[in-house]
């Protein structure tokens, strides 16, 4: 593997930092032991800037480029976003009914299929084959409890690592 820079920011699939890297999860460092890191990364992930700063924190976490695309947000260095969980509101659902249709005549079938809910005359016929009629506004309730869903793009599990050690950076 060739030299890193500091603070350079790698992929690995095994469950270990290497030797002169740390986990990106976003802990805290000392700055005296860090001095050329602190130099390059500041407290844009945490940290007072004094004595600490921070890793950044890509545990769950996509990465993203800084700046803006064409028709994006612009984002900053260090910003996160986004939520791992969603609750999806009737104002955020597209205007829709729940159509349900019934027959007021006796049913003549056991089949749901293709049939309508009908007069039971039996204890097994409860569907009507013709004669479809539309419910009662009230006769279908609302269903959900509210309760958010986990909403995550595929992922497969690696570990963002960051060099401590290495070459200093040119600036262009």
């Amino acid at each position: 593997m060739s030299e890193p820079f500091i603070a350079e920011i790698r992929i690995f699939g095994f469950n270990f930092a290497p030797r002169g890297w740390a986990f990106c999860n976003g802990q805290l460092l000392p700055v005296a032991q860090n001095t050329a890191l602190f130099s390059l990364v500041g407290t844009t992930y945490g940290g007072d800037g004094r004595t600490t700063f921070g890793l950044p924190n890509l545990q769950g976490r996509a990465p993203m480029h800084p700046g803006r695309g064409p028709g994006l947000t612009a984002r900053r260095l260090g910003q996160s976003g986004g939520t791992e969980t969603v609750t999806l509101t009737e104002a955020q659902m597209p205007a829709h009914t729940h159509k349900m249709s019934c027959n007021s005549n006796d049913a003549n079938s056991q089949s749901a299929a293709g049939g309508f809910l009908a007069t039971e005359i039996g204890p097994a016929q409860m569907y009507a084959t013709t004669g479809a009629a539309s419910m009662a506004s009230d006769a279908v309730g609302t269903t959900g409890g509210g309760q958010a869903h986990t909403n995550p793009q595929p992922f497969l599990s690696v570990n963002f690592c960051i060099a401590l050690m290495g070459l200093y950076p040119p600036r262009s």
